[in-house]
């Protein structure tokens, strides 16, 4: 008998999760656009999904954490959806390129203009960010999902240490180990495009000698000819 109620309670519990999905399968995440290395710059999505039948997603707000206050935040734009960049002062002044900055973004809206997420799509929203944190291995995002319906969604929850998600769960970007490739930001782009540079102008001259050299070689061979043929 407790056989068959197990089977029962087993279909009861997958039918919930097939008919009445709960947050714990699609909510508001965050994933970089390749890699979120410490220390560097990245692009990252937050994918929102609509999860109600009868109401569309109209506004999203993302909370930049204070803890690890970023420098720079560019939205990219969404068609159909005007996006507005808030921002803080800091009690702590951020050191970039050897001046101070006082203050830095702590919250982006993105608000529909002619365009929405309706019932069972989902719509990504893209931010250039920089630079991470090299003191922790992740950053959380809380967010505020609103519906047409004026009902507003709280994905502020934070990951628990026993690992397993909670209802409301806010989006969690893993920052991956520094590289030299990310270590330095802008000095090392602009190193790497000096030696680009400086190795682009090797060959070209390299390239000139060697022309030079051919046609000398041409014209001894021609020379040579013409002393044989004479």
């Amino acid at each position: 008998m407790n056989i068959y109620r197990a089977a029962a309670a087993a279909l009861v519990a997958a039918a919930s999760a097939v008919f009445f999905p709960g947050a714990a399968f699609a909510h508001v995440s965050v994933q970089p656009q390749g890699e979120a290395a410490k220390g560097g710059y990245a692009t990252i999505n937050f994918e929102v999904p609509s999860e109600r039948d009868s109401a569309s997603t109209v506004k999203l707000e993302v909370f930049l954490p204070t803890e690890h206050p970023l420098a720079s935040v560019m939205p990219q734009p969404v068609p159909g959806w005007k996006v507005e960049v808030a921002k803080a002062k800091l009690d702590k002044p951020l050191q970039v390129n050897g001046s101070q900055v006082g203050e830095a973004a702590s919250k982006v809206t993105w608000t529909a203009d002619g365009s929405k997420i309706g019932p069972g799509q989902f719509q990504q929203f893209a931010l250039s960010i920089g630079r991470l944190p090299e003191d922790t291995d992740q950053m959380v995002f809380k967010a505020v999902q609103t519906y047409d319906n004026k009902e507003r969604v709280a994905w502020f929850e934070e990951p628990t240490r026993s690992g397993e998600e909670p209802a409301s769960p806010a989006p969690v970007l893993k920052l991956s180990a520094a590289t030299d490739g990310q270590h330095g930001g802008g000095a090392h782009r602009e190193s790497a495009a000096s030696s680009i540079d400086s190795s682009d102008v090797t060959a070209r001259v390299l390239g000139i000698v060697g022309i030079v050299v051919g046609a000398a070689g041409m014209a001894f061979g021609v020379l040579a000819g013409r002393r044989r043929s004479s």
